[in-house]
């Protein structure tokens, strides 16, 4: 196997961050090596052996891989992969539980035998206070933190073929070369194009502002909208004269440009902070600050990207304004009141269509409604009372005035009923978009969704509005400061154009995915992605080769990376950095070099490498490639996993294309977020620190499986310490008493079960790896097979183990465990069992087809063994409650008592109607049955519906019935039969040993409750049989006291 590392620098503004992240990394690991109350003996023990097996990894290149001679069949290869996160801080829990799905998938291919090709991207660790200065050189991230993540990720137990590590960034010339070749070729086949584009900005770092340069808004894109410009009609009051002379425009964002015909009045927030901006030398906004700095960076500022405010107002500044609007009906509109405004949202100043917008409509219901609230805020009676509402869009259902008539209907009684307001938003809207049609204005006639686009044309080519754009919640970028949209002139990736989006949904359609939520997210992605900015003017990375003033935006130079692992080691011998002498220079790698090895190009004539390296390149890359696994939390798919998608379809050829992704959700620690702010956070070196790497691993696996968000539980970790060091006590335990238990293959009951226990844990095993559902493959290979042990244990008695198959359990837990807890597998492997070789390659352990039957009876045995137990104590002790566990309950009584276990191997009477009946309504394929009226009608013509009794037996019948079709639906045609598969009788009496020791008696009779004889030795308790007659699967036992 060979597991690759990957480190890039994202890190321009990272410096504060990571030095509260530091403080706070330190600080815990002082407090944790102080702590002396507690002993750590266990988890010492753990890392001790953690040290001495990566030790014998090292020496022996365990995790080195190397491509076969022939190109791998199906199953003979495994190259997955992880992407890399941002070197700003220790990697924390979070990292490594994405990180561990693929270690995991990893490690259970090796077992398997398949070649191994995986690679991991991380990582960033700590510093001291007196380096932290240093890292203002961007550089320095580079130099000082992959050698710490090797420490780490070793530390964790990655296995890594560390020669194909590498930096990215131009300070790697060799994947310096690769980066420039892919955006060269993209460019070559028209996929990148510079244009014009609203793009999220940094004003801050004075460049767009991708996913991955942002600590919060990750997915937010630009949303677009209509500025009205609502002409301010002179004369103007005092507190504007400053504004004489100028065209001043109340500034109102709306995405319904077609409802423009239906403005009664205008909206603004008493409280609202607003100001008067120079949009140009004539034209002046009046609007919120957030939305004048946004226009300042699209055009639309006399002074670029810098706002001119000639007036500091507030909304109560602005309420009876009196405006001149387009479209409007009325000469003149008002600006009044409304209280539910967002200053964050558009541009503070809202435009009132009360016949088609619900809140407009309750707003100014309100207004008119509540003279003291006019009074409040010094409104005219003229401004509001004429107002009526103006029919433009007839929507069916709905009519003409679809406000009025969902807000009647939802019997909402004022603008503060904010859910009710919602939900008749929601539906006014996409019905009037969806289904309306204009009845006023130069469109009527036409259905909304066809005027809308032409009305706002018309707005504005005659100068009445103007397109503004904001993000649509709100950015934060890495450097401290909310972003905006920006009008930029820069270089796009044409993610959406129809031919190429064609090719990525092929090779969506062909990728195992694990989840329909995530294959549901992948259509999602693609239906909205659009051109994508893949170029920014600073940081680190690779120049455009073509335009070198800007640089690669950091998702656009990892998309088709995971080639580049194929070829790494022998580019950069070794050297991650790129800087050692190699036999291949950075400056021979040409584009002809590139297409060639990865693209299957023609021989390049020109180039000085020699063939046999460069065939040897192309053969690697040809034997790994495509990838079978990449592994990622699921954020990544509205961006860098769609952005790979793309690529490879766009330079691959088809049979490179990724085969798989498996996405999973974020960490919580114990039930609550990880969080550095409030200290529920853990680095991976913490956590290995803590708990050692293998309960770290173990906990992980733990977490949980689906793309909803895991868990890691510190009791967890401190249980897996426990039980791992207390399973390596029982293996030492076990091995130096070996000399004192049977030979042979296995002769008892209790053998056959827990051979069969270990098959069926080998089985279900491998195959919940195989789904890459490591929380249950934990489960199955080794919850399930301790609780097989255990019962093993006691039902052996004075018999005793099996030698042969002591030794075959251990040998299948140790492998079954080993790929999430390698260090504790392998010293199993090597020092206690003496095997030879190393159990990480030691391969998948065999097994024989799973008895069913035998793991059916068994079960019933031990659920007969709880309920005899609670039945005794019962009896006994008159208790309504049964001891399911514990000790016998024999202590209860100082006579003796016998028991007698009644079984019924078959249903008669009533029952076997019953069964009869569900049988042949039953449909084996699909699990259902015929309609209930269908199996009523079948009973009453029955012999049991024909009955004089029936009446009485039907109410015996119909919760049977019930009970049985459950059982059918859950497990298939079996509950239905008149016997078990097995025989009852005969189980319990090979087990009766066991019956006597577990429920603490010496005399235990098996009876059949068909003999005469035997019921009649009930005597007295024959009550009790008749109270609770046995069935199959379900024995009664009564305790006879003498």
């Amino acid at each position: 196997m060979l597991l690759l590392f990957r480190t890039q620098s994202r890190l321009a503004h990272s410096v504060l961050r990571f030095q509260t992240s530091a403080a706070h990394s330190f600080r815990y690991l002082t407090d944790m090596a102080s702590d002396g109350g507690k002993s750590f003996a266990r988890r010492d023990r753990l890392r001790e052996i953690e040290v001495k097996v990566q030790k014998w990894w090292e020496e022996k290149e365990v995790f080195r891989a190397e491509p076969g001679e022939v190109n791998p069949k199906p199953g003979e290869k495994f190259f997955g992969n992880f992407p890399f996160p941002y070197m700003n801080g220790y990697l924390h829990l979070g990292h490594a539980f994405s990180l561990s799905k693929l270690e995991f998938a990893a490690a259970f291919h090796r077992l398997r035998g398949a070649n191994l090709y995986q690679w991991e991207i991380m990582r960033s660790v700590g510093i001291s206070d007196a380096e932290i200065s240093k890292f203002q050189d961007p550089y320095k991230w580079l130099s000082y933190f992959p050698p710490l993540a090797v420490e780490d990720l070793k530390a964790f137990g990655l296995g890594c073929d560390w020669r194909r590590s590498f930096i990215t960034t131009d300070i790697n010339p060799y994947y310096d070369s690769f980066v420039r070749w892919q955006m060269r070729k993209l460019k070559s086949m028209g996929k990148i194009v510079k244009d014009v584009r609203y793009t999220i900005f940094s004003p801050l770092d004075g460049q767009p502002c991708a996913d991955h340069d942002r600590a919060s808004g990750e997915g937010v894109q630009p949303q677009e909208y209509t500025v009205i410009k609502m002409e301010l009609v002179a004369p103007f009051p005092d507190k504007f004269k400053v504004l004489e002379g100028k065209k001043v425009f109340l500034a109102a964002a709306t995405l319904r440009p077609e409802t423009m015909y239906g403005q009664t009045n205008a909206w603004v927030l008493p409280d609202g902070k607003y100001g008067a901006f120079e949009i140009n030398d004539s034209e002046v906004f009046i609007l919120a600050h957030r939305a004048a700095l946004n226009l300042a960076y699209q055009n639309h500022s006399r002074v670029p990207e810098k706002p001119s405010c000639l007036l500091e107002l507030t909304g109560r500044d602005l309420i009876g304004l009196p405006l001149k609007s387009p479209l409007s009906f009325s000469e003149v509109i008002y600006a009044l009141p409304m209280l539910s405004i967002l200053m964050d949202k558009g541009t503070g100043i809202v435009t009132s269509v009360p016949s088609d917008a619900p809140d407009d409509y309750m707003a100014l219901h309100d207004l008119k409604a509540k003279p003291a609230f006019r009074e409040k805020y010094g409104i005219k009676d003229e401004w509001v009372m004429p107002i009526e509402i103006v029919p433009i869009i007839e929507i069916p259902q709905f009519g003409n005035k679809c406000a009025e008539t969902v807000c009647l209907q939802m019997k909402i009684k004022s603008q503060n009923d904010k859910e009710k307001l919602a939900e008749a938003k929601k539906q006014t809207y996409l019905k009037g978009f969806t289904e309306g049609t204009m009845i006023v204005g130069e469109y009527a006639g036409r259905k909304v969704q066809e005027a809308k686009p032409l009305i706002r044309t018309k707005l504005l080519e005659t100068g009445q509005a103007i397109v503004y754009s904001e993000p649509e919640k709100r950015v934060m970028s890495r450097s401290g400061d909310e972003c905006v949209v920006a009008l930029t002139d820069q270089w796009y990736i044409t993610y959406g154009e129809s031919e190429w989006k064609k090719l990525a949904e092929e090779c969506l359609a062909n990728m195992s995915l694990y989840s329909d939520e995530t294959r549901h997210g992948f259509e999602h992605t693609l239906g909205w992605l659009n051109q994508w900015a893949c170029s920014r003017s600073f940081g680190l990375g690779t120049r455009i080769p073509w335009d070198e003033q800007f640089l690669v935006e950091s998702l656009s130079d990892s998309t088709i990376y995971m080639a580049y692992y194929t070829v790494a080691h022998h580019l950069q011998n070794g050297d991650m950095y790129g800087s050692s002498q190699s036999a291949i220079k950075p400056q021979q790698l040409t584009d002809d070099v590139w297409d060639y090895i990865f693209c299957d190009g023609p021989y390049p004539k020109s180039t000085d490498i020699s063939s046999s390296l460069l065939d040897k390149m192309k053969r690697e890359f040809e034997y790994w490639y495509p990838f079978d696994l990449r592994v990622s939390g699921k954020d990544l798919i509205q961006n860098h996993l769609t952005f790979s998608i793309y690529n490879h379809t766009a330079i691959m050829a088809k049979h490179h294309w990724p085969r798989g992704f498996r996405c999973n959700g974020h960490i919580m620690l114990n039930s609550e977020k990880m969080s550095k702010s409030t200290g529920n956070f853990r680095t991976l070196r913490e956590a290995i620190e803590e708990f050692s790497a293998d309960a770290t691993r173990f906990s992980l696996a733990d977490a949980g499986d689906g793309v909803d968000d895991a868990n890691f539980v510190f009791e967890t970790a401190n249980a897996a310490i426990l039980r791992l060091t207390k399973e390596i006590a029982w293996y030492e335990d076990n091995l130096a008493a070996e000399s004192s238990m049977r030979t042979g293959p296995p002769s008892t009951y209790a053998d056959r079960v827990f051979a069969n226990e270990i098959n069926i844990a080998i089985k279900t095993t491998e195959q919940n790896y195989s789904n890459y559902m490591f929380r249950e493959a934990l489960k199955t290979g080794f919850y399930d097979l301790q609780t097989a042990r255990d019962e093993y244990r006691l039902a052996c008695g004075v018999g005793g183990y099996n030698r042969d198959l002591v030794w075959r359990f251990m040998d299948v837990q140790t492998r079954l465990l080993a790929p999430i807890c390698p260090h504790y597998a392998e010293f199993i492997w090597r020092e206690l069992l003496k095997k030879d070789g190393f159990v990480v390659n030691a391969g998948l352990p065999t097994a024989d087809t799973p008895d069913l039957t035998l793991k059916s009876a068994n079960k019933y045995l031990q659920d007969s063994i709880v309920t005899m137990r609670k039945l005794l104590q019962k009896q006994l002790s008159g208790s309504k409650k049964g001891n399911k566990k514990g000790p016998p309950v024999t202590s209860l009584t100082e006579n003796k008592v016998t028991g007698l276990v009644y079984v019924n191997e078959q249903f008669d009477g009533w029952k076997a109607e019953c069964l009869s009946i569900l049988q042949k309504k039953f449909n084996r394929d699909t699990r259902t049955f015929a309609p209930d009226s269908d199996i009523l009608e079948a009973l009453q013509q029955s012999s049991v519906g024909q009955a004089s009794n029936f009446k009485q037996t039907q109410k015996l019948c119909m919760p049977f019935l019930r009970f049985k079709k459950e059982e059918a639906i859950s497990i298939g045609a079996q509950a239905l039969d008149l016997r078990l598969p097995f025989g009852e009788i005969e189980v319990l009496k090979e087990n009766l040993d066991l019956i006597k020791r577990q429920i603490g008696l010496e005399d235990v009779e098996i009876l059949s409750a068909a003999d005469a004889d035997s019921l009649a030795r009930a005597g007295k308790y024959a009550t009790l049989l008749n109270q609770n007659p046995p069935s199959p699967g379900n024995p009664t036992a009564i305790f006879l006291t003498q």
